[in-house]
């Protein structure tokens, strides 16, 4: 039976885990650059690029990072209970992709003090951040990544659980990144995206206009 914070739970955030297995769907020949992707007139938000009817959204500025890190995210979006539920021990090798300001990233640090946290970001100003802070607080599990456009840069058969916050819609070549994150997984390791309902009125959700 469900309790309330169960309800409340599933009720502000949606949780997909992925389970990523060795299968024959990834040793396919990669599809042509045109079977993958469309295009259209880019939305006010969007980039034009379109991924199985879904248009790509602009990748959000870490100029925002301040909005990441407000006092009112954890109720909002119940990040406390998301990263309660994480199937992870203290030792386990966690990717945050799109860490940001690292909100996700420096708390999941204190769950795995024998583990290892990778937070891989693809803006220069965000991966200074992120490194300048994990020195501060002596997080000297937390190894800073650069990731690019299609790969979040991780080593091979690594990581045990990878999550993605309000991320994927933002991959500009999200086909090309899930094959690269499959790689630097263990053969029994998770992709986790948590993404937030747009129809829940406490998550501010902005909407693609045309």
């Amino acid at each position: 039976m469900n309790t309330p914070s169960t309800n409340n739970y599933f009720k502000q955030i949606s949780l997909y885990i992925l389970l990523l297995t060795c299968t024959t769907a990834f040793a396919q020949k990669e599809p042509l650059r045109d079977e993958i992707y469309t295009y259209k007139q880019a939305s006010l938000d969007g980039t034009g690029k379109v991924y199985h009817g879904r248009e790509i959204a602009r990748v959000m500025s870490f100029e925002g990072k301040d909005w990441l890190e407000r006092a009112s995210r954890s109720q909002e979006e119940n990040t406390d209970l998301a990263i309660s539920n994480l199937p992870i021990t203290k030792n386990s090798v966690v990717a945050d992709i799109g860490a940001g300001s690292g909100y996700y990233t420096f708390r999941i640090a204190d769950k795995v003090p024998t583990g290892t946290v990778y937070a891989v970001e693809i803006q220069d100003n965000a991966v200074a951040y992120l490194k300048e802070r994990s020195k501060k607080l002596n997080l000297n599990h937390v190894n800073v990544v650069k990731g690019d456009e299609k790969s979040p840069n991780l080593p091979d058969n690594t990581i045990d659980i990878a999550i993605m916050v309000d991320v994927y819609h933002e991959l500009l070549y999200p086909h090309e990144m899930l094959q690269a994150i499959r790689r630097s997984l263990k053969p029994n390791g998770k992709l986790l995206l948590i993404e937030y309902r747009a129809e829940d009125p406490q998550v501010a959700i902005k909407n693609c206009i045309k």
